[in-house]
């Protein structure tokens, strides 16, 4: 035991060497047999970590938490998205690239530190939108890592750039039908060609048989239910069967709990799905494909795509230009608590960047807001009807 006397005193001090720490304390009693039962109760409480000395916990470096921690946690919780592992997979290299980052203890990051990673992603042409998805990233790994108690200290809040491209374009009613005329033209030539080969000097002369196309129309049809459905693209493409009943589409999995929906099908979607089912055959899926998944991915009509665009001139457009017209047209005519369910959104704020109020949309507000106030427009005649007045009674002094 090491307690002792200070020169001149009566009370008993102890001295603990502990952790690469000099622990010095008085045990206030005069007692040395008392003195020596505190000190050995402060070593067992010391030893126990009750008093706030125990030795911390080695704060990872963000490269170690990405490939111990965080990397494993995407893989497992999101091991039925693969475009999702993609996104994070992506975000994960660029930061892990940026090497005074990606070596720096989680705890000794600085808002410096991500400046300085914003600006090499910028020196390198990196678009905002590119950017952020990045950042996203890494908002992701601290607020994980102050979750999971890797670090004992708040760390820097990383917020998105301004600036961002939304996805604001919306297909005309003429673009549409002109899209859609060059994706049966695809399917058409597919077909024409197919029935030239079966003629063809390599069929009749040479005995091989042509390969006949698998899916001519799966542009067209895809098209028409993102228009008519509002779908994302993958929900499209991953559309089971057993998601198709009583003229609705359940949509059973999705980015959120809102994704999980239940959308209506009108007649155009319904005759669609009705003559994709001589095709699909006993697969489950809407839109089968030899492909990993087993239906189609977004590479799988990408060129078809950029033809159609191409013989129908118009200026090429991403896929989810179709979901955008689909929300945008809906929005005109539909209340924005059933836009955003339809939508498969969690928060108005998502909702509002689908909603591009047209001019004719605009004018016509306008125009039934005037009526509105002027009288009322009479259902049983083209003619409008001013509303009597009734008449002002003015109080009597």
């Amino acid at each position: 035991m090491s307690v002792y006397k200070r020169k001149g005193g009566e009370i008993w001090w102890f001295r603990i060497k502990w952790d690469g720490k000099d622990i010095r304390e008085s045990t206030r009693t005069t007692n040395k047999r008392a003195a020596e039962q505190i000190e050995a109760a402060r070593r067992v409480a010391l030893a126990k970590g009750e008093v706030g000395l125990r030795k911390k916990a080695k704060v990872p470096t963000l490269r170690e938490f990405a490939e111990k921690d965080f990397r494993p946690f995407i893989k497992q919780h999101c091991a039925e998205k693969p475009r999702t592992i993609a996104y994070y997979e992506g975000g994960l290299n660029a930061l892990l690239e940026f090497q005074s980052l990606a070596n720096a203890p989680m705890d000794s990051i600085r808002q410096e530190q991500v400046t300085s990673f914003v600006s090499s992603l910028r020196a390198e042409g990196f678009e905002v939108s590119s950017m952020n998805r990045k950042l996203e990233v890494l908002r992701r790994m601290f607020k994980l890592a102050i979750e999971w108690e890797k670090v004992e200290k708040a760390l820097p809040i990383v917020r998105m750039l301004p600036g961002e491209k939304r996805r604001e374009r919306v297909l005309t009613n003429d673009e549409e039908t002109g899209y859609l005329s060059s994706a049966v033209a695809i399917g058409d030539d597919a077909l024409a060609a197919y029935a030239r080969a079966q003629t063809g000097i390599r069929a009749t002369l040479r005995g091989e048989t042509p390969i006949p196309p698998r899916d001519p129309y799966m542009l067209r049809d895809a098209a028409v239910l993102l228009l008519e459905c509002g779908l994302r693209p993958e929900e499209c493409h991953r559309l089971r069967w057993a998601e198709v009943s009583e003229g609705t589409l359940r949509i059973a999995h999705g980015k959120t709990e809102s994704a999980r929906r239940v959308i209506p099908l009108n007649d155009r979607a319904a005759s669609v799905l009705e003559m994709r089912r001589t095709i699909a055959g006993e697969t489950e899926w809407v839109f089968p494909a030899p492909t990993r998944s087993g239906h189609i991915e977004q590479f799988s009509i990408k060129k078809q795509h950029t033809a159609a665009c191409e013989s129908a001139g118009i200026t090429h457009f991403p896929i989810y230009t179709f979901r955008h017209t689909c929300l945008t047209r809906w929005a005109s005519v539909m209340d924005p608590y059933t836009l955003a369910y339809l939508a498969g959104h969690s928060d108005f704020s998502t909702t509002k960047r689908y909603v591009h109020p047209q001019k004719d949309q605009v004018l016509e507000a306008m125009r039934k807001a005037q009526e509105a106030r002027m009288g009322y427009k009479s259902g049983h005649s083209d003619n409008t009807e001013v509303a009597p007045q009734s008449p002002v009674t003015l109080p009597v002094n």
